[in-house]
């Protein structure tokens, strides 16, 4: 069964470690969380929204976006109503920090907004928080 996301411009994947959950949750805004299991029932995008998720692989490119995720972009609805991503990562992987997020914004062919590691700071959270007022500011036609 197919669940309708309504009125939601921040979805999210989180893994068990909760990062990702955790820096929405601090982010404050209205956002809907991807299941965490890939065969679990997948949500459909029926609005513009941003993409969060977090980077995995060990810093390598296979396995850097998380199969739910894969899953959830594989329906064309939701590839629609893309309009940017944001990506968390670990910098001790070097080049490859943060990199679900390039894979994402190159093939969606969206923005790529912002890049944190792990559970990002304060500044980050801040940081995010206005650049996604300022966004969809400027993207108010393909918000309603």
């Amino acid at each position: 069964m197919k669940l309708p996301i309504k009125t939601q411009p921040l979805i999210y994947y989180s893994s068990r470690s909760e990062n990702s959950h955790r820096f929405v949750t601090k982010l404050g805004l209205p956002a809907t969380r991807l299941p965490m299991n890939a065969e679990d029932n997948t949500l459909i995008a029926t609005q513009p929204y941003i993409l969060l998720l977090p980077t995995y692989g060990g810093g390598g490119i296979k396995g850097a976006v998380p199969k739910p995720v894969i899953r959830f972009l594989n329906i064309a609805e939701n590839r629609q109503f893309i309009r940017g991503v944001i990506a968390a990562g670990n910098t001790n992987f070097g080049t490859a920090f943060a990199l679900a997020g390039n894979i994402i914004a190159e093939k969606c062919q969206v923005p790529y907004l912002y890049k944190f590691e792990l559970l990002g700071t304060e500044t980050d959270v801040r940081l995010v928080r206005e650049g996604l007022e300022r966004f969809w500011q400027h993207h108010t036609s393909t918000v309603l």
